[in-house]
Formats: structure tokens, sequence, C-alpha cells
């Protein structure tokens, strides 16, 4: 079906221009609302106002302009259909073949510094959406056109063929589709977080745009991609990074990368943190950030093979030759010396990626969601802060403040650990790391085992009470001091009894931070 009328009414106007002008020597009649007829008419443009159809000018400072049963009867007529096509021509109106629009810009209105309720609530576009979505319905008969970068192809196709094929305008369809209800769930999830604040309502939508396609997904044999959240999240994390050099970031990465970065965010003084299989596998912080990566590193020096690494502070020449000297997949940072990057370019495969801000200690409350068969789980971020005056002295031996303050380093990193999972830490490094076992025992036995004689004298951090005292037994027949975990067990009485019995001083936190 040719096409013979247009409607366009576009907020943005990136190269409406040069598609209408192509439209318009296709002797296409371009029919246009207020706003964007008076923009268009600057080009020379021959244009008939929306206002000329309908009888009505634009009314409520221009709320109200294409609502009108001339304008939807033009869209919706069934070609085919008899009883359509007799009504509208009884009418006098004639059929518009295809809708040009995209909507006012609501999601860039939000992110304005101190925005005024009225600007938000006159960026609601109402009469955008009817437009597609009457459009989109129809769409065998009209063709609906919802994005920039669909210009381009539509207007090549009409100067080839007169038309669009079946396939090309359902692709349309769905996309308009798709853009009202992206558009819709933008508004929906505004208006929850600023008049309703209940984070975890009955119903929820999200929206999401792709950000990487992947060459697969965890295996070679499932397809894999990327997807950002709209609007972006206001803070350091992978989606919002920006890569430098290397390969595309794959699936994995991906998940490696953002549990480096949360691990990150509990940390002010300079750190790295490296991961392996999206849990940290060393950690540590120094006035020295060079010192930090020696001591992250040197808590398990096989696993960083093909892992991650992530800094803090800017890595400068020495932390990359030193980065250079092994395999990896990733660096992440807030930035690299000029020095850096010449030294890590040398390794071409190798992911660079820089993430400004992550020195700031950025995390905004929010909800994560993870998918099931059938659903998806939901749950508020984990932000809480470490109180310490929350934390319970359970045993006769009292922690010094060394201790204490080693303590809280310990808790900041097993929360990122896999459970069930055990930390020891020295001052504030890590010296082993046990996690992802079925058995507390098991996450600590591995975690002795690795850390050997490294674990005398240091401090050890659960991510959940201790079920029996097996775990306590391990740990103090390896040399540890001091145990920080959340207690809450019915067998409390057991673990600080073997406390007691090995001389340790132990402390109940009251949090726990199981990661499934």
């Amino acid at each position: 079906m040719n096409v013979k009328r247009a409607l366009v009414s576009v907020s943005n106007k990136e190269n409406i221009i040069k598609f209408i002008k192509g439209l318009d020597k296709l002797g296409i009649e371009i029919i246009s609302t207020g706003g964007t007829s008076n923009y268009l008419k600057k080009s020379k443009i021959k244009i008939k106002e929306v206002s000329e159809l309908t009888n009505y000018p634009e009314m409520l400072n221009g709320r109200v302009k294409t609502l009108n049963p001339i304008i939807y009867a033009g869209i919706l007529a069934i070609r085919e259909n008899k009883i359509h096509m007799d009504t509208i021509n009884k009418f006098n109106i004639q059929p518009i073949d295809m809708v040009i629009c995209n909507l006012y810009p609501f999601e860039e209105t939000i992110k304005k510094q101190n925005i005024k309720w009225n600007e938000v609530i006159e960026n609601i576009d109402i009469g955008g959406p009817t437009l597609i979505r009457a459009a989109a319905k129809n769409y065998k008969d009209v063709i609906v056109v919802t994005n920039v970068k669909q210009y381009d192809s539509i207007l090549k196709s009409l100067e080839l063929n007169g038309k669009l094929n079946i396939r090309q305008r359902e692709k349309l369809a769905i996309e308009a589709f798709t853009h009202t209800a992206i558009y819709d769930s933008i508004i929906s999830n505004y208006f929850r977080e600023k008049l309703d604040n209940e984070i975890l309502p009955n119903k929820k939508v999200i929206a999401l745009k792709k950000l990487i396609s992947m060459r697969y997904g965890e295996n070679p044999h499932q397809k894999g991609i990327f997807y950002k959240s709209i609007p972006e999240i206001l803070e350091p994390c992978i989606s919002n990074s920006v890569k430098l050099q290397g390969k595309d970031l794959s699936y994995n990465n991906i998940l490696d990368s953002d549990c480096a970065i949360e691990s990150l965010k509990e940390f002010n003084d300079p750190t790295c943190v490296i991961i392996k299989h999206a849990t940290p596998c060393g950690i540590a912080s120094h006035n020295n950030l060079l010192n930090a990566w020696y001591n992250a590193y040197a808590t398990d020096t096989y696993s960083p093979f093909g892992g991650i690494v992530s800094f803090n502070r800017e890595i400068n020449e020495e932390i990359a030759d030193e980065l250079s000297k092994i395999f990896l997949e990733v660096v992440i940072a807030p930035g690299y010396s000029k020095n850096a990057l010449k030294i890590l370019s040398e390794k071409k495969n190798l992911r660079l990626i820089m993430l400004k801000d992550l020195n700031k200690k950025i995390c905004r409350e929010g909800i994560i969601i993870r998918s099931v068969v059938g659903g998806f789980l939901s749950q508020e971020r984990d932000v809480k802060k470490i109180n310490k005056n929350e934390w319970k002295i359970v045993t006769k031996k009292i922690p010094n403040k060394n201790e204490l303050n080693s303590m809280e380093f310990a808790v900041k990193c097993v929360k990122h650990i896999k459970s069930n999972s055990v930390v020891f830490v020295k001052d504030t490094k890590t010296v082993a790391i046990g996690g992802g076992q079925t058995a507390r025992v098991d996450a600590a036995w591995i975690a002795t085992h690795k850390g050997k004689i490294n674990i005398k004298n240091s401090i050890m951090a659960s991510d959940a009470f201790f079920p029996f005292r097996d775990g306590i037994d391990v740990a103090a027949e390896a040399g540890v001091k001091a145990i920080i975990q959340p207690g809450g067990s019915i067998r409390d009485d057991e673990v600080i009894n073997a406390a007691n019995e090995h001389g340790i001083s132990m402390v109940f936190s009251g949090q726990r931070y199981f990661r499934h």
C-alpha cells in the first residue's frame, strides 16, 4: 500500500527535516502539529496544520492537539473493511498512512537538578502515545515511526518500492509498542518513588534497553545480552563504565565486574579487590595503592589468573607494571596514568574499564532483581552501614581497639563473598578466604588450608552464625585470635564456650550477610 499522507508530531527533531523533505519529494502530504509544524516551515516544507483537518485549534496550552475523531478514524480505519471506509468517506475523513511521533522528554526532564513538579507533569505526553498506539494497532495499513534511526531505511524502501512490506511494518509496530511501554514505565516508577515510596509494590514495571550484544552467555551454547536500566542508575556501576581497550565484555565479565565494583564501595582508603567467579579472592586497603595490590594478591596467588582486578584510585605506572605480569581478564579503576595505559595497552585483549567517581563511595538505596523460571525475586539493596554500637562482646576475652577495627574491615569483606563464607584478615588485608560452601565448617577449613601460617593471629569473620562449634575449633587450631559473626544460633552458647576454651575473643554483630 502506497503512502499518501503522513502525520508528524515529534519532540526530538533530530534529522526530521531531512526525512520530511524526502517524504515531500515522494509526493506525500504532510500534516503536523503546532511546534513541529513551525519548525518544519522554517525549511520551507509545505505543511497542513492538524487544526485545518479537525476545525479545532490546539487548546489548553497544547495539552489537546490531535485528540480528535478525524485524526484517529483516519489512522485506525482498516482499508480492506468496507464499513470502515464507507464511514470515513461519509464524514469526509482522509486516511493517514504514516505516523511519525516521538514523545515529550520525560526521562531527560526528571534528571534535571531541582526540577519543579509542574514541569514534570507537563512533560507527560498524552496525545503522542495515543497516536503511536493507534498507528501500531493498524500496522498493516499505517507505518508507525518512533525512532530517528528508522528514518533512512524507511525512506529508502519508499524510494525503491513505494511501500514497506509486512515484515517491516511488523517490526516498526513492535518497536512502537515497546517505545510507549518504556515511556509509561518510567513515569509509573517515578511517581511511585516520589508520591508513594513503596519500594516493593504489588506490581512493578521494569524498563531496559540493550547496552551490549555478546558472543554468548555464561556458556558458549547460550545467547547473551546486557541490558541497561532506564532511567540509568546515578552511581558508579558497570553499566555506566567506559571501556578503554580490549575485547568486548563477556556475560561473566559483567557479573564479576559488578561484584568488584560493589565490593570497592565499602572502603574509603585506597583499596584493591580481586574477583574470580563473582566472589572476592583478595581484598586489601592501604594508604599506598601499590601495597594494597600486593596484599590483596598475596591472599591467593593462583586464583587471580583469568580474574578481575579493581581499584578505587587511579592506576599508576608501578601498578600497571605489576598487573602486566599475570593474565587478567579485566582491570577496573577510576583512572589510569598515561604511562599505565601505555604498559597495559601491550596486552591487546585485556579489558581496561574506567569508572569515574569510584573513589567517592556512592551507593544509593534501591532494589535488586534476580530471575527464576517463571518469575523474579526482588529485594532492597544491602546498603545498611555497619554500626559498632550494635555489636555485642560475648566471650571472656575482650578484643582490643585494633582488633575491633580489623573486624569492621573483615565484615565489609565477607559481605561480598559467596555463602557460606568466612574471611580471615590482618589489619586491613585478607589473608585467607573461604566461600561458596554448603557447610560453614568447610568454608573455614578451605580458608585455613589456603592461608596456612598466615592465619595465625588473624581475625575471622563469618557471613552467618555458626550452627556448631566445629568451625570455631578449625579456626582456633589455625591460630585465630578473634572472631566476629552475627550470632543467633540455637547453639550460640556452645559456640561461645568453644571460643572461651580456646582463649579467643568473639563479637556478635547481629547482622547477617548471605550472598547466593
